[in-house]
């Protein structure tokens, strides 16, 4: 004999709540909505700390740099200096490192 369920039980529902909840007890999850009275101490890295500093300082982009950029490679002057776009690029890897 077979027999076809089409919805599931009440009581499947209510397990899977409770197993819902238990998984979010077991990683700290907490149901209400108010955050931890606790404190926890964090030391963030200096790209953090930079990237803090540009979010809370206002403009981000220079404008008047922008121009100029603009202005050497519609003239044709711009000139790159491949040493330099490396020397940068290394010591944001290292700094990224520490």
């Amino acid at each position: 004999m077979k027999i076809n369920i089409t919805s599931p039980s009440v009581a499947a529902n209510s397990v899977n709540l409770r197993a819902d909840n238990a998984v979010a007890q077991a990683y700290g999850a907490t149901s209400s909505s108010q955050p931890n009275a606790g404190s926890a101490q964090v030391a963030l890295s200096s790209a953090s700390r930079q990237l803090l500093a540009l979010q809370e300082g206002g403009s981000d982009i220079n404008v008047e740099r922008v121009h100029a950029i603009r202005a050497a490679i519609a003239a044709g002057e711009l000139k790159i200096d491949p040493s330099r776009i490396a020397d940068s690029l290394i010591a944001s890897a290292q700094e990224l490192l520490k």
